[in-house]
């Protein structure tokens, strides 16, 4: 069996507060993207370990038991000692570390390809408190429909957001910002308009009341990100942002609208 992972962007990231457990309290707008990753498994016919992991695409950093993918799996087995050895392949076409949430919906994607293929029987709420295990992005590749989020980001409220009208530029500039060091530039937010309100605006009126919190740190730590949203508003972008802690940006354009974007050979520039 074979899943195709999709990417998300943030419309709007506020952090809200630091919580007493480390971690904070935000409230994004969680949109999916068309970028896909492929993961496939296989139950293993001669096993000498539970998961026998390759992959090919993008070279996959780090330990094999560091692996989201491997993670999701011994994560049910714990509960479900029926899971069987299996044979697990991922395709990485979403870039890592660029604030698009590739690993999250690969780790989110294998638990509902194993919870399909080898009949567990968990529903999507179950498969949600698994997923929230994994990763604080991970719920929302469960529901993956646009949401309101807050908490972590696992408390969601889908919303009717229809950006049919638009196609997405995503571009990511080969930077790799420290999740870790951007969360402690972030100052304690004031009280701001919900995020709720602001994405039931006219998307004309964005530019101006849609905000990722991380940009101001990390546009003035790696300048190269801040151009890459100039450009695309240069562009004719009717809305630009950075999505997540970065270090990808994406542009919303008409989609009869004809492209002209100058970008660096060695970025990476997809049109989705």
């Amino acid at each position: 069996m074979i899943v195709f992972p999709n990417c998300k962007i943030n419309l709007g990231l506020h952090i809200l507060r630091k919580r007493e457990d480390g971690f904070h309290d935000l409230e994004t707008v969680f949109y999916p993207t068309p970028l896909q990753d492929a993961v496939e498994v296989i139950q293993h016919p001669q096993p000498t370990t539970d998961v026998e992991f390759s992959s090919s695409g993008l070279i996959v950093e780090g330990n094999l038991s560091d692996n989201i993918c491997v993670k999701a799996y011994h994560l049910l087995k714990k509960d479900f000692s029926q899971l069987p050895p299996i044979k697990m392949h991922l395709h990485k076409t979403i870039p890592m570390g660029a604030g698009l949430g590739g690993g999250s919906a690969d780790g989110a994607f294998t638990l509902l390809l194993l919870n399909k293929k080898f009949s567990l029987g968990l529903d999507e709420e179950a498969l949600i408190r698994y997923a929230l295990q994994l990763g604080s992005d991970c719920p929302f590749f469960i529901r993956n429909t646009p949401c309101y989020a807050t908490g972590r980001g696992e408390k969601m409220q889908s919303i009717g957001l229809d950006l049919s009208a638009y196609k997405f530029v995503l571009v990511n500039p080969g930077i790799h910002v420290n999740t870790g060091w951007a969360f402690s530039q972030i100052k304690s937010g004031a009280d701001r308009r919900s995020l709720k309100e602001i994405i039931s605006l006219p998307v004309e009126q964005w530019k101006e009341k849609l905000k990722n919190d991380f940009e101001e740190a990390v546009f003035a730590q790696h300048p190269q990100i801040k151009e890459c949203k100039k450009t695309l508003y240069k562009g004719g972008a009717v809305y630009a942002s950075m999505t997540g802690s970065g270090s990808t940006v994406f542009g919303m354009f008409l989609k009869d609208r004809a492209l002209q974007l100058n970008f660096p050979k060695d970025y990476f520039v997809k049109i989705l």
